[in-house]
């Protein structure tokens, strides 16, 4: 389990130590596609290291569920109510077949209580995350159109594909479906991705970083 879980970016930062307890604390579920990992409002928190495939994190406005980030393979993310704190912000649940390792709070308490270095490290994830969602923000206010599309798929470059449908690409981005599917057909004809069925393909990660010309928030 402990080579498993060293997939994870912010896992494999840590301590061996710490690794050690961690994978000993956690818990490997299997999910099928589309199968909750937590619901936006639990009040049981805890972290979740996506292993394979992809978690989508969708949040509820008014009526409607909106997806508002991913997490792929290798990602980390979540929170603790130990330091302040409420319940779920999000939904997470599995896009296609995924594997996630979950710790929940009662997990983590334990191991603290012997790795009190635990609680830097969950403030480190927490950190991370907070960043991410400030310059997704900073993407949509500054960016056009085009260019928030490919800052959204450039992280899916090492993979080679992005398990998204052109619907999901138009919330991430705050487009309409036919503005989004117009920029996707001149990023395919430029080169630089192949369309599929829920799913683009990223061809050409140089030729996506020049649609904002190499901005940070790519």
């Amino acid at each position: 389990m402990l080579q498993e879980l060293l997939v994870s970016r912010w896992f494999a930062r840590q301590p061996a130590a710490l690794q050690e307890r961690l994978a000993q604390a956690g818990r490997l579920i299997s999910l099928s596609a589309g199968q909750w990992v937590y619901g936006e409002g639990d009040d049981a928190t805890g972290l979740v290291l996506v292993l394979g495939g992809l978690v989508r994190l969708e949040a509820t406005v008014g009526e409607r569920t909106i997806l508002v980030g991913v997490a792929q393979t290798g990602g980390a993310f979540g929170q603790s109510q130990r330091h302040g704190g409420g319940p779920r912000i999000v939904t997470a649940r599995a896009g296609p077949p995924s594997r996630v390792f979950t710790i929940n709070d009662r997990a983590l308490e334990r191991v603290a209580a012997d790795l009190p270095l635990l609680w830097q490290a969950v403030s480190t994830l927490v950190y991370a995350q907070l960043d991410a969602s400030v310059h997704s923000l900073a993407q949509m206010l500054a960016l056009p159109p085009r260019a928030r599309i490919a800052a959204r798929l450039l992280p899916f470059a090492e993979a080679g594909e992005a398990p998204l449908s052109q619907s999901d690409l138009a919330e991430l981005c705050g487009l309409s479906r036919k503005a989004t599917n117009a920029h996707l057909a001149a990023l395919e004809a430029a080169g630089a991705i192949r369309r599929g069925y829920g799913r683009v393909s990223v061809l050409d990660a140089a030729a996506l970083a020049a649609v904002d010309g190499g901005s940070r928030f790519a």
